[in-house]
């Protein structure tokens, strides 16, 4: 995380009244606060600076958020030795959440100064989901399966927000009835509620850790919405990284490591297949997604990303088992109506009845 420094503000609204009260409850009072960069939720984080010591503080406002979940899934991974947040305070029926402050070492952030890890750490990010997908317990955690109905409603996102964007003009109900019918037999294939999915694992939600030992390198942020499903996920979330590039040669070596540390679990071909759909179907989200939050909640800055998240589809659309799908889009969508970083029609863009659900 990266701090923005401003002086802690007056208390002006009942917000800012809730959270001036539970920095005091949890022994904070006084402390000097600074922003963090947010994300693309309704959360938004501070650090908090009393003498030497500091902390995260989460504000997740609900109705909008829920911090229970997040909260629930620290406390499974923290069990089992990871290292994730321990949290020191929490009023979940007010959305603060305070917790251990991991430091600013996003993997993102050190990549960038020293390219030369990059090996390292992936291979640690990838030898822990080995290790968490080998690990009982998930199933008794009491979070949200990833359903097909979940998987095929995200990736309709790409229908429902990216055509507006780049089409200037909503889906055809033929269009989306098409694009279900290709979708549904790979969903089908990939709705396997079998380990614990993370959903966001990738290097601006991992922190780098070398002082700890082992697993605990890898540091886990943003956890909130995880579900249990594929254990191709979360490895399709870190290699095919809507914000970072990675290597084909990297992405590959990655692969075969988690194979070989599960070589006993899963069928090599099978599997590949699996994260062939899971990309495809993650990136298509992600589309769908940056495309809304510039059409609906004025972010114009995640369309650059928009030319990166489409190389990747077209990467996961040259496996066999996609090729009807490729074939649908390359009759549906202009090529140069991909990777759109403007509206084609910033008149008639944004014309939509459903909104999916969040990243």
């Amino acid at each position: 995380m990266t701090d923005t420094p401003s002086a802690a503000p007056v208390p002006t609204d009942a917000r800012d009244l809730d959270r001036a009260r539970f920095v005091a409850r949890a022994g904070w009072r006084g402390a000097e606060r600074t922003v963090l960069a947010g994300d693309a939720s309704f959360r938004r984080y501070d650090r908090l600076k009393l003498d030497r010591q500091t902390a995260v503080l989460m504000d997740a406002p609900p109705p909008h958020e829920d911090v229970r979940p997040f909260l629930k899934v620290a406390a499974h991974l923290k069990a089992m030795g990871y290292a994730a947040p321990t949290i020191l305070a929490a009023d979940p029926e007010i959305g603060f959440v305070l917790q251990e402050d991991l430091g600013d070492d996003l993997v993102r952030v050190v990549l960038d100064r020293d390219p030369t890890l990059e090996t390292a750490i992936y291979a640690a990010a990838v030898d822990l989901l080995a290790d968490l997908h080998d690990r009982p317990g998930a199933a008794a955690l009491d979070v949200p399966v990833y359903d097909a109905a979940t998987l095929e409603r995200e990736a309709l996102l790409l229908i429902d927000w990216y055509w507006p964007l780049a089409l200037g003009r909503a889906a055809t109900a033929a269009e989306r009835a098409g694009f279900l019918d290709r979708l549904r037999p790979l969903i089908d294939q990939v709705a396997r509620p079998e380990v614990l999915v993370l959903r966001d694992y990738h290097a601006e939600n991992l922190l780098w850790m070398p002082a700890r030992r082992g697993l605990s390198r890898v540091g886990l942020i943003d956890f909130q919405d995880a579900l249990i499903g594929h254990p191709g996920y979360d490895l399709v979330s870190l290699l095919e990284d809507a914000r970072r590039d990675v290597a084909p040669d990297l992405a590959e070596a990655m692969v075969e490591r988690y194979l070989r540390r599960r070589r006993d679990a899963l069928d090599g071909e099978s599997f590949r297949t699996a994260l062939a759909i899971l990309g495809a179907q993650r990136n298509m989200k992600i589309a769908g997604i940056f495309a809304r939050l510039h059409l609906r909640d004025g972010k114009p800055r995640y369309l650059n990303y928009q030319p990166r998240v489409w190389g990747l589809i077209e990467r996961d659309l040259v496996h066999p088992a996609l090729h009807a799908l490729a074939d649908w889009l390359d009759e549906t969508l202009p090529w140069d109506a991909r990777g759109c970083t403007r509206p084609r029609d910033p008149d008639a863009a944004g014309t939509t009845t459903t909104e999916g659900d969040p990243a």
